[in-house]
């Protein structure tokens, strides 16, 4: 049997595999990783709110559903998910654990119920330690807020772990736990995954239904999975990305296997260095230049420079973002005083908006939405940076300038992420090489609905890379 050290470090695959096969129990996989995260947390701040006899009790049952298991029907009831430790991040409602969006009002805030999502990886078998960090209210791409202060990336931890899902990124990258759940609107999924040098999936508005009060019908902010590997995001979007009729947009992944097969035929590969002339810094395009031998050579895919028009995607992203902060207003109006001012920011913009600018633009996704079908008339598969920057100062905010242009808003650094978003394609953050000890992601992006041709295109790329 592997040392408690090992067993962290091994992928999620085979966490799962070890448990159902009697090679591992439940309660030493976690006790394994509350002695990682005694280990790491203390540096890199990603776990909150942590309670480990939740975990206890979970382990317990486990172990002694396990134990009495006899047909392979009865381990399979175990759960996909069985053995695995997990932690959900802190803008999903938990009832086991105190639940506080990262904003002062709700810092002892204790949900009546679980979230749709969270209520699926624990019914899949998964141990919850805690939850995972977040800036306030998911704003911006850098975890820190007033409560638990902020989370360090676990390769220099002077750096920032990225966000708004920085805590589980940074808990994957320091084998805290074996998957995370995330969220994404303009990169909350992609941009830490990208820091981290581990993989997070924004997948088609719908594939992962969400339940609860708010705006169902809003495509930006979407759920999705983290994992080490491919086929370890893979396993959690499996369980997660199942149909559910209490979404009206939901339409799920009914057919995702827990592992993914690469592709079987070479691809057309369109390939952006910078998504319609945005800044990138040289250390970014530098890095992921050298993935093009490994796709012509290695891979046999051919390789075009091109990219869609992504005219007017900026703004039609960022008035739907403001609407979706005024959609917010019944926890922020209340608490003004008290939250950061980005967050402030937004809600008065998406309050102040006409129902023509509205309008206008969620007819313009739909603009955004056929120029992309007829761009991938042409090509399998659009790869660029997932972030325009390395990993910057914890101590900022954000960036104000990257390379030579000024960031006027918080946001503008991000700009590589949610121009995709304003698409809706399928988008994965894969891990492609380091600079100077920190890691740079690859932005894989997906034709329309094309979410599991994407998975496998990523699988190809990753084996490639190994």
């Amino acid at each position: 049997m592997s040392s408690d050290s090992e067993l962290c470090d091994l992928t999620a695959i085979e966490q799962t595999r070890m448990f159902r096969h009697r090679e591992v129990s439940a309660r030493e996989l976690l006790d394994a990783h509350l002695a990682r995260i005694d280990e790491r947390n203390p540096t890199v701040n990603a776990i909150v709110a942590a309670d480990p006899d939740v975990a206890r009790r979970k382990a317990a049952e486990l172990d002694e559903r396990r134990a009495s298991a006899i047909t392979e029907a009865e381990v399979e009831a175990l759960g996909p998910l069985a053995g695995l430790v997990t932690a959900f991040k802190d803008l999903s409602d938990t009832a086991d654990f105190v639940t506080t969006y990262g904003s002062p009002p709700y810092a002892g805030h204790r949900p009546a119920a679980d979230s749709l999502i969270v209520s699926r990886i624990k019914a899949a078998g998964a141990m919850a330690v805690g939850k995972t960090n977040v800036p306030e209210f998911g704003a911006g791409s850098h975890t820190f807020n007033p409560i638990y202060g902020t989370t360090v990336n676990p390769f220099d931890p002077t750096r920032s772990a990225g966000g708004s899902s920085g805590g589980a990124a940074a808990a994957l990258a320091c084998g805290m736990v074996g998957v995370a759940d995330g969220s994404d609107s303009g990169g909350s999924l992609r941009n830490p995954a990208a820091w981290n040098n581990v993989v997070g999936f924004r997948p088609s508005a719908g594939v992962v239904p969400v339940g609860g009060i708010g705006n169902a019908w809003n495509p930006l902010p979407i759920h999705g999975p983290m994992g080490r590997t491919v086929d370890d995001m893979t396993l959690l979007l499996s369980v997660i990305a199942q149909p559910d009729s209490r979404d009206p947009m939901g339409r799920g992944l009914p057919s995702i296997r827990p592992s993914t097969h690469p592709v079987d035929h070479p691809l057309r590969v369109a390939w952006s260095t910078d998504l319609g002339g945005l800044p990138i810094g040289p250390a970014i395009t530098e890095t992921l230049a050298r993935l093009i031998p490994v796709m012509t050579d290695d891979l046999g895919w051919s390789v075009t420079e091109d990219e869609p028009d992504f005219s007017g995607a900026d703004d039609a992203y960022l008035t739907l973002r403001s609407f979706h902060y005024a959609g917010q207003a019944y926890r922020l109006v209340p608490h003004l005083d008290q939250v950061k001012e980005p967050v402030r920011v937004e809600l008065e913009k998406g309050l102040a908006l006409t129902a023509t600018e509205i309008d206008g633009a969620l007819a313009h996704l739909k603009v955004l939405w056929d120029r992309a079908n007829g761009f991938f008339d042409n090509y399998d598969l659009l790869i660029a940076p997932v972030t325009q920057v390395m990993p910057f100062r914890a101590d900022l905010e954000y960036p104000t300038e990257v390379a030579g242009r000024p960031m006027d808003r918080y946001v503008d650094w991000m700009s590589v992420c949610f121009r995709i978003t304003a698409f809706g394609l399928p988008a994965l953050s894969l891990p492609a090489g380091f600079h100077d000890g920190l890691p740079v992601g690859a932005q894989l992006i997906g034709r329309p609905h094309g979410d599991l041709d994407l998975l496998r295109a990523a699988k190809s790329l990753e084996s490639a890379l190994a």
